[in-house]
């Protein structure tokens, strides 16, 4: 079993947090509207409804409050994951409260990511902040918590027996795809430079959580009950698939904003969104999700390729 109390010989992901860490060496980004220059709020290659037959004529302003309200949900619903989904895990891990036998440095790592993440959230509500402000267009009072909805769905559904462990599995699955996410920003030329930054700093410090989340998981995985390992493997394909369809509440109410009435609102989200809608893109992000799964051995429980195949993340049959 691991000594708590002896320091790790290995070198871990966050060793250098003091010296490396957004919180500690960050600055605040500052909103620069460059919609002059021809710059947009966010890629939009991942707003598919602007492209929408129902959507591709209306004016430039309403197109433009539709892009600037998608990003006011990436960046609220990043407030919701980061402070409900992974500081509630991280808390768990830093005060021993995990329920499994891990080293100091786990607990030392987990309160660097929970300082992370709340910065994270905050700086993500900022930027919304300060581009309302900017822009004059009003953050929308809506729930910007669907993504947290679901994966609390999908974890008393698939683990009712097991509220302790869900938490732990939930914050694995985000932590280990939300660098894939967040790296589909910073590199577009076409967006805003602060909203690049942001996201450019947010995927700095999860690539080093990406890397503790996945150790965390194996330790995790060889730590389980082996009764249990059965329906996790089963539940982690499906709290993945929880992370990555897009929450189309605010989509809906977004494109009524911008005019549509609510039962175009919804065709264009079923449209945008629904059935295979983004599959492809799905399996992409997922991959290191994966691959830590299977490098646990996660995939070599009876059923549990067919779980992850069965939801198209990975190849095999697809929905």
């Amino acid at each position: 079993m691991p000594d708590k109390h002896r320091p790790s010989a290995a070198p871990g992901p966050l060793d250098h947090w003091y010296h490396s860490a957004g919180v500690r060496t960050g600055v605040r980004r500052m909103f620069h509207d460059e919609t002059d220059q021809g710059k947009v709020f966010y890629p939009e290659r991942l707003v598919p409804y602007l492209d929408h037959e129902a959507v591709r004529d209306l004016p430039p302003e309403l197109r433009r409050e539709l892009a600037v309200r998608h990003l006011y949900q990436f960046l609220l619903s990043t407030t919701h994951l980061e402070s409900r989904i992974v500081n509630r895990a991280a808390e768990r891990i830093a005060n021993g409260r995990s329920g499994l036998d891990l080293p100091r440095s786990a607990q030392l790592d987990a309160f660097k990511v929970y300082c992370d993440e709340g910065y994270h959230a905050l700086y993500s509500l900022d930027l919304a902040d300060q581009v309302s402000a900017v822009t004059g267009i009003a953050i929308p009072d809506w729930d910007f918590g669907g993504f947290v909805d679901r994966l609390e769905e999908t974890g008393a559904r698939m683990l009712p027996d097991h509220p302790r462990l869900v938490p732990l599995l939930q914050c694995t699955v985000f932590e280990t795809l939300v660098t894939a996410v967040l790296n589909e920003v910073p590199n577009d030329p076409d967006v805003v430079t602060t909203v690049r930054d942001i996201t450019r700093d947010h995927a700095k410090d999860e690539g080093h959580h990406h890397r503790f989340f996945s150790a965390f998981f194996h330790e995790l995985w060889a730590q389980l009950d082996p009764s249990l390992r059965g329906p996790v493997a089963r539940t982690m394909p499906a709290l993945i698939e929880s992370c990555l369809v897009w929450d189309v509440g605010p989509v809906r109410s977004s494109l009524v904003l911008a005019g549509l009435d609510a039962s175009t609102a919804a065709a264009v989200a079923d449209d945008c969104y629904g059935g295979d809608s983004g599959r492809d893109r799905m399996r992409d992000i997922c991959r290191a999700t994966v691959k830590t799964c299977r490098s646990a051995g996660v995939l070599d429980v009876p059923g549990a390729e067919d779980a992850f195949a069965e939801r198209g993340l990975i190849a095999g049959e697809r929905p």
